[in-house]
């Protein structure tokens, strides 16, 4: 291995240090936590190297949304696959996604609260943001019914699911009536 491929290879590594110890902290503290200089501490490495990475907070935040929507992308396309009809595949869909928001909502919040400086439904949307809702669409797509554009049904079904977890979350919506919400969404909505 040259010295470049050891120094980039321990550049990424660096990187990913910060992402993870940051995502750590917002999850344990929120994202007003996250600080450059408690980051810093928290690494043992000074503000100038983190900043030699990220040019501030919300590039991090950046870094943390694209991570978790590789995740969420998974998290939804593996419970999909697991199901054996549209209407199940469709249920759950809507589970992974309520439970990904539920269980990592400092993620949550940087892909979808927080200005982490990322394109969303444009040409520079990036690949991560992308395929998140591609693994959104390639099950929704199946059930949004004749004449109806995939997309479009997409972005509809994605903005309930949206709104029942923040505001779950928020404790507008008692929690012990997920399923029931779930229920509906999806057979009011879907055409299955």
């Amino acid at each position: 291995m040259s010295v470049q491929e050891r120094k980039q290879r321990e550049r990424a590594d660096r990187e990913r240090l910060i992402v993870a110890t940051a995502r750590e902290l917002a999850e344990q503290q929120g994202w007003d936590a996250v600080t450059t200089r408690r980051l810093a501490e928290r690494i043992e490495y000074s503000q100038p190297v983190l900043y030699s990475h990220f040019r501030g907070k919300r590039e991090i935040i950046g870094a943390v949304a694209l991570q978790g929507a590789a995740e969420m992308a998974v998290a939804v396309r593996t419970a999909a696959s697991g199901a054996n009809s549209p209407r199940g595949r469709v249920a759950a869909l809507a589970h992974a996604y309520l439970d990904f928001a539920a269980h990592n909502p400092a993620v949550y919040d940087a892909l979808f609260q927080l200005d982490g400086g990322l394109a969303f439904a444009d040409e520079d949307t990036p690949e991560p943001l992308k395929d998140a809702f591609a693994a959104l669409q390639e099950t929704l797509g199946e059930v949004a019914g004749p004449g109806v554009h995939p997309g479009l049904f997409t972005e509809l079904f994605w903005a309930g699911l949206h709104g029942l977890a923040t505001l779950t979350r928020a404790g507008r919506l008692p929690r012990e009536y997920i399923e029931p919400r779930v229920e509906l969404l999806v057979d009011r909505l879907a055409v299955v």
